[in-house]
């Protein structure tokens, strides 16, 4: 008898769980504890981002970029200067239309900072507030920011939309720049 009582208090692998207690254990038996407060990782360091939040776990690489401001600072041009700068320059000029609240416009910014300072002295770099300036922005079609647009002989020539990688733009300066 002894033994039919204790197959009967054995719960078989088939049965559902026998106390509330011990099925909210298996619920919570996949999910991993926690390991103290979590903090949001931290952004890129992205030149001009004013908000970049440096936590505990960024690399010393990231706090060190954020400490120091290496990128070229390419000139802005506007509605008074667009003629003289744009229009009537001598060399070839690549204009970045953009916008302070424009992520991808910061992201591409030291691209365009880095060509300005390679093809000096074969090519313009400015920058153009579409905010500012919207009736340059509107009179070339601009409709997305950033757009970078090359002008040669005062004549538009071509233009590349959006955060582009570096060889893109490379590629658009180079047919107008002689190297």
């Amino acid at each position: 008898m002894a033994s039919a009582v204790s197959l009967a208090a054995s719960p078989s692998p088939l049965a559902p769980a026998s106390s509330p207690a011990r099925t909210l254990r298996l619920r919570h038996a996949a999910v991993p504890p926690a390991r103290g407060p979590r903090s949001p990782a931290p952004l890129r360091a992205v030149p001009g981002n004013r908000r970049a939040v440096v936590g505990r776990g960024a690399s010393a690489a990231v706090r060190a970029v954020q400490g120091q401001d290496t990128t070229i600072q390419v000139p802005d041009v506007t509605k008074a200067t667009w003629q003289s700068l744009v229009l009537e320059g001598e060399l070839p000029v690549l204009v970045e239309f953009w916008a302070s609240w424009c992520g991808p416009c910061k992201m591409i910014d030291p691209i365009v900072g880095k060509l300005s300072k390679e093809y000096e002295g074969k090519l313009k770099c400015y920058k153009l507030n579409t905010d500012e300036n919207p009736d340059i922005a509107s009179q070339y079609g601009v409709r997305s920011i950033p757009t970078m647009m090359m002008f040669k002989n005062g004549e538009k020539k071509d233009a590349v939309i959006g955060a582009v990688p570096e060889s893109t733009l490379v590629t658009c300066v180079e047919k107008f720049t002689e190297r």
